[in-house]
């Protein structure tokens, strides 16, 4: 799976930010005061808003706009364009929203060997869109070795073998929102010579994936002197799957 572009960070960008987590409920009321509800999300979409104060559209900036840095404008309308407005996707890393240490997981049952990644927020869980990095990945508190796991994007942590009944199981890791722009209009505004700023920048992100990705099959060398193989005097790599 292609990792999509993320979101630059350029200095320009300033207060105040907007997060905002959305669900859709059906809601039908009755002239009596009673109503019903139906929820029609499992979770929310987050909409984000950003201002950008000061851009550059120098390279290298003037010395007045060096904290902007070079180019920064080019940076920053150049993934809008590449995206094509709302069409395409890209990774937003929330600078208050974007690791989780001692993460539960799941719990094994013995057979299941692929598990979604989530992040835990006031009690909330709900799955993460893409994980970026795994740092440790732990079985009732005892950090795994690299070799018994696997990361497969967007979101999925995987065994070769499967956890046990009953056994927790926690990983460390960074994640990003993929999300889209909501406007396929950009307005940057040009206030002195090569001075720009974007007074609203809205994304929102997309719907995670809940269903866990197939692992990548296990790689085992193996010489084929073994009683129980077939000894054919060479050396070979099966995949198990």
């Amino acid at each position: 799976m292609t990792t999509p572009a993320s979101l630059p960070s350029v200095p320009g960008l300033t207060w105040s930010r907007h997060k905002k987590p959305g669900f859709s409920t059906r809601v039908a009321s009755h002239v009596s005061g009673r109503e019903v509800r139906v929820p029609l999300m499992a979770y929310p979409l987050y909409e984000f808003e950003a201002v950008y104060a000061g851009l550059s559209s120098a390279a290298p900036p003037t010395a007045a706009q060096a904290g902007l840095g070079g180019s920064s404008l080019q940076s920053l309308m150049g993934i809008f364009l590449q995206l094509q407005g709302q069409f395409g996707t890209f990774l937003y890393t929330d600078p208050d929203d974007n690791a989780v240490s001692s993460q539960l997981i799941g719990t094994g049952n013995g057979s299941t060997r692929a598990f979604i990644m989530g992040r835990t927020i006031g009690g909330w869980n709900e799955p993460v869109c893409w994980v970026t990095s795994v740092a440790n990945v732990c079985l009732n508190g005892v950090v795994q070795p690299a070799g018994a796991w696997a990361f497969s994007a967007p979101n999925t942590l995987g065994f070769y073998a499967a956890p046990a009944s009953a056994v927790t199981i926690a990983a460390d890791f960074t994640f990003a929102f993929q999300c889209r722009f909501l406007d396929d209009q950009m307005d940057f505004e040009e206030f002195m010579s090569a001075l720009w700023k974007l007074e609203s920048m809205k994304f929102r992100s997309i719907k995670a994936n809940i269903t866990p990705a197939a692992l990548p099959p296990l790689t085992i060398d193996w010489t084929p002197n073994d009683p129980l193989l077939y000894n054919t005097g060479a050396t070979e790599t099966i995949d198990v799957e």
